[in-house]
C-alpha cells in the first residue's frame, strides 16, 4: 500500500504488531438471533405479513418463521423507500433494537441488510475506519503474524479479534496471550532501538583499597553493582549504557566513587542537576577518594580545583559550556531524569572521538518496577538498589487539621533534642484553586512561635545558600518540593507534608527520603484535607520506593520510553507493569531467541 507510511505515522504505529494490537473498539453482528431479548441489537429473518399507515407513521408486522411468532415495527422516519421495499409477502434480514411497548416486545426502524452471518469490526481511530480495516485486511495475516515470531495461540487470539465468526471469538478472549504480545511487541522495538558504539578506552583501575579503606562496609547489592560496573568498563568493543536505580539512602554515590576509581588513572566526569548536589558528591569524593586523586568542581558561579588536569571532574550543566574541558572515557550523569535528552547527549558528544565513545553510567533515585526495568534493560542496561546500608525508623502518619496539637507536641520534643523539622508547602502564595495555605500564608505563624524558621522556594535565586544555612544553625524549614532531590540533612527528624494528596506517590517518596538519613527515628505527617484517602494510607505502609512504584501504576497512568520519558512508566492496554512480571520474563526470553 503506497499510502501506508503516512497512515502509521498518524497512528503513531511503529511495528506489525502495533497495527495487530489496534484492536476494534466494538463490533456490529448480523449473525441470526434464535431467541427474541428486549434491550438488543438483534437481526431476524422476516417475511411482512401487514402495512399499515397512520400520522405518517409506518407499522409493519413481521412474520418470523424461525420463531414462530410475529414482531411488530414502527417507522417515525418514512420515505418513499420504505413503502416500496416493505410489501406485503416480500422477505427480509431485519436488524433494529427490540424494545418493550404496553407489555409487547417491538422493533423500531428496522434496517434490512443485504448480508447477514458476519460480525464486522469498529475501529475508533484518528484516520477513517474504511483506511483501518484496508491496513488491517493487507497487514494482519497469519504469514505475517508467525513471521513477527508469535506462536499459533498468539496468532489466533488476534486473528479472531479482526476477523471473528461467531461471539465467541470476542467474547473469551484470552487476555494472556495479549499481555504476551504487548510485553514481546514493546520489547522487540526497544531491542531495535539500541546501537552500541565501540568505547574510547578500555577502564580496569585498581579499587580494593579504596573499598577496604572506607569506614562502613558496602550493602551487598552496592558490590553486585560495582561488579557490573567493573565488567561493563573493562570492555573495549562496546561502550557501556547503564542505568543505576537506587532507592532513596541506598548509597549510589558509593558507586559513583567506584567507578571515577575504577576509571582511574585515567579520566572520569559527574553531572549533577543542582550545585548542592554536585558539592555534597564533591564533598564526599574529597572525604572517600585517595588524595593522590585530582577531584575539581565546576559551577556557573566559583569552580574549586583546576579541571583541566582533574582525574575527577564533578559539576552541573555549566560542565557543557566549557569549551576546555578534557576528553574522558567515563562519563556519569546523577539524577538523570532531571536533565533533558539533548543535554545528556550533549555531553556524550562533547567526550565522544569519531566513532567512538565514552562509557556512560545514569544514575536515578526515582525506583521503577521489577517489570519495567526488566524490559527497558533492552534499552539500556539496568541494575537496581533496593536495599539501604542500614535500616530506617521513619513513621508515615496521615493528619488532618484535628491533629495539629499533637503535631506542634512532637515538633517542640524534636527541636529540644537539636533535631530539625522540615515543612513542605504546596505553593509559595495565596491561591483560590488550592484548599491549603502557601508558604506565605503560614510563614507569620512559625517565625511568631519559633526560633531560626528559614524559607526557601523554587523561585529563590538565594535556596542553595539558604539551604546549607539552615544545615548549620536552623529548626524549621519551609520550603517547596524544591527540597525533593537536594542537600543531606542528617539532624531532619520530622517533614510535613502539606496537601499530600495531590503529590505523586514517588515525589512523597523522595520528599520522606530527607528525614531519618543517619538511622535517627524520624516521622513523616501526611497533613491533608482527605484523610480517608486510600492512595494515602497505602503509602504508610511500605518503605520500599519499588512497592511504592508498583502502587503508583495502579493509582496513575504512565508515560512512554521509547518517547524519552523512561521515568514515567509505560502504558499498556492489557499488560500491568505492577503484576505482570513473569510474562515479561518470558517475552523477553523469546525475544532473545529470535
Amino acid at each position: 500500500m503506497q499510502e501506508a507510511k503516512a497512515l502509521f505515522q498518524k497512528l503513531k504505529i511503529r511495528s506489525l504488531l502495533d497495527l495487530a494490537l489496534l484492536t476494534p473498539s466494538s463490533y456490529s453482528s448480523s449473525i441470526l438471533s434464535t431467541e427474541l431479548k428486549e434491550g438488543e441489537v438483534q437481526t431476524f429473518e422476516a417475511v411482512v405479513g401487514e402495512v399499515k399507515t397512520s400520522n405518517g407513521k409506518l407499522y409493519v408486522v413481521f412474520d418470523l418463521p424461525n420463531l414462530s411468532r410475529e414482531l411488530s415495527s414502527i417507522f417515525f422516519r418514512v420515505t418513499p423507500y420504505h413503502y416500496n421495499l416493505f410489501i406485503v409477502g416480500s422477505h427480509h434480514y431485519i436488524q433494529g433494537r427490540v424494545s418493550s411497548f404496553r407489555g409487547e416486545l417491538q422493533m423500531s426502524q428496522p434496517k434490512s441488510l443485504k448480508r447477514v452471518g458476519e460480525i464486522i469490526p469498529k475501529y475508533s481511530t484518528p484516520i477513517k475506519e474504511g483506511l483501518v480495516k484496508e491496513l488491517i485486511e493487507y497487514y494482519i495475516t497469519e504469514e505475517n503474524l508467525y513471521a513477527e515470531g508469535l506462536d499459533s495461540r498468539e496468532v489466533s487470539v488476534l486473528m479472531k479479534l479482526h476477523y471473528p465468526k461467531n461471539r465467541e471469538d470476542i467474547e473469551e478472549i484470552d487476555e494472556d496471550a495479549l499481555k504476551f504480545i504487548e510485553a514481546f511487541n514493546h520489547i522487540k522495538k526497544l531491542k531495535g532501538k539500541r546501537y552500541d558504539f565501540p568505547a574510547m578506552e578500555s577502564l580496569n583501575g585498581n579499587i580494593e583499597r579504596f573499598i577496604s579503606n572506607l569506614p562502613f562496609s558496602l550493602t551487598h547489592e552496592q558490590k553486585y553493582v560495582i561488579d557490573e560496573v567493573k565488567r561493563d568498563l573493562n570492555q573495549k568493543e562496546k561502550a557501556t549504557k547503564r542505568l543505576i536505580i537506587g532507592d532513596v539512602g541506598s548509597g549510589k554515590t558509593m558507586i559513583i566513587l567506584a567507578s571515577a576509581m575504577i576509571a582511574y588513572p585515567q579520566k572520569s566526569i559527574l553531572m549533577a542537576p543542582t550545585s548542592l548536589l554536585a558539592m555534597q558528591i564533591y564533598e564526599e569524593a574529597k572525604k572517600f577518594l585517595p588524595k593522590t586523586m585530582k577531584i575539581a568542581l565546576v559551577k556557573q558561579s566559583k569552580s574549586q580545583g583546576d579541571y583541566t588536569t582533574a582525574d575527577f571532574i564533578i559539576g552541573t550543566h555549566a560542565i557543557l559550556y566549557k569549551d576546555d574541558m578534557p576528553q574522558v572515557p567515563l562519563i556519569m550523569v546523577d539524577e538523570q531524569h532531571r536533565f533533558g535528552t539533548k543535554q545528556r547527549a550533549s555531553l556524550e558528544q562533547m567526550m565522544a572521538n569519531s566513532d567512538k565513545k565514552p562509557h556512560f553510567l545514569q544514575f536515578s533515585a526515582t525506583p521503577i518496577p521489577r517489570t519495567q526495568a526488566m524490559m527497558e534493560s533492552e534499552l539500556i542496561d539496568v541494575s537496581l538498589i533496593t536495599s539501604t546500608p542500614f535500616d530506617k525508623d521513619i513513621t508515615t502518619e496521615v493528619i488532618g487539621k484535628e491533629d495539629f496539637g499533637r503535631l506542634l507536641a512532637d515538633i517542640e520534643t524534636e527541636i529540644a533534642q537539636n533535631h530539625q523539622v522540615l515543612i513542605v508547602y504546596p505553593l509559595v502564595e495565596e491561591s483560590t484553586n488550592i484548599p491549603y495555605q502557601s508558604i506565605d500564608e503560614g510563614r507569620g505563624f512559625w517565625e511568631k512561635r519559633y526560633q531560626n524558621v528559614f524559607v526557601t522556594h523554587g523561585k529563590d535565586k538565594n535556596k542553595e545558600e539558604v539551604l546549607i544555612e539552615f544545615r548549620e544553625k536552623g529548626d524549621i524549614l519551609l520550603a517547596t518540593t524544591v527540597v525533593e532531590v537536594g542537600i543531606s540533612l542528617p539532624r531532619l527528624t520530622i517533614i510535613v507534608i502539606v496537601g499530600a494528596e495531590r503529590l505523586g506517590l514517588a515525589t512523597l517518596h523522595q520528599l520522606r527520603g530527607r528525614v531519618g538519613r543517619l538511622g535517627l527515628k524520624s516521622w513523616c505527617y501526611l497533613f491533608t484535607n482527605d484523610k480517608d484517602n486510600g492512595r494515602l494510607h497505602a503509602f504508610t505502609k511500605t518503605m520500599s520506593g519499588f512497592a511504592i512504584a508498583k502502587l503508583d501504576l495502579r493509582f496513575r497512568k504512565s508515560g512512554d520510553i521509547l518517547d524519552g520519558t523512561v521515568q514515567s512508566g509505560l502504558q499498556f492496554k492489557w499488560l500491568s507493569l505492577a503484576d505482570d512480571e513473569h510474562i515479561v520474563k518470558v517475552a523477553k526470553e523469546r525475544v532473545k531467541n529470535l
